[in-house]
């Protein structure tokens, strides 16, 4: 059995989130989602729980931080092309998202940044991993 991973994400309002995330092509799976959580697929292996915020509060005794103001992570996604990292940020950011970093071109690997609504960061990378090991 494969690892699956799900990272949990406070978010302030679900139906925004889940809006802008499925204008980037991503779908929620229906059986992990309600009024409280809406299961974002990533891949067969990698989702990202976004909870409302009270939800969210009732998983920790810390303080739950504002991702609009600090970083509590960075989230990095790795596409299979470089046009598809362009084409996941170009949507983000018609979606609602906003820029994040410069675009980082290093030859073998190429990436950009956003932020969600929430003010979550995800970096979208392609690496050539032919080119890495040239490089080496």
């Amino acid at each position: 059995m494969s690892t699956k991973i799900f990272v949990n994400l406070p978010v302030k309002d679900l139906p925004k989130s889940k809006s802008f995330f499925t204008a980037l092509g991503f779908s929620f799976d229906p059986q992990f989602s309600d009024d409280n959580a809406g299961c974002l697929v990533i891949s067969e292996d990698i989702y990202a729980m976004l909870l409302v915020e009270p939800f969210f509060q009732s998983f920790t005794q810390k303080e739950v931080a504002d991702a609009t103001k600090s970083t509590e992570a960075i989230l990095c996604l790795g596409v299979e092309s470089r046009e598809r990292v362009d084409d996941l940020v170009d949507k983000a950011l018609a979606s609602g998202g906003s820029a994040s970093n410069e675009t980082q071109d290093h030859g073998f690997m190429y990436g950009r940044s956003f932020q969600d609504p929430d003010g979550h960061l995800w970096e979208v990378v392609h690496m050539d991993m032919d080119a890495a090991q040239q490089e080496s």
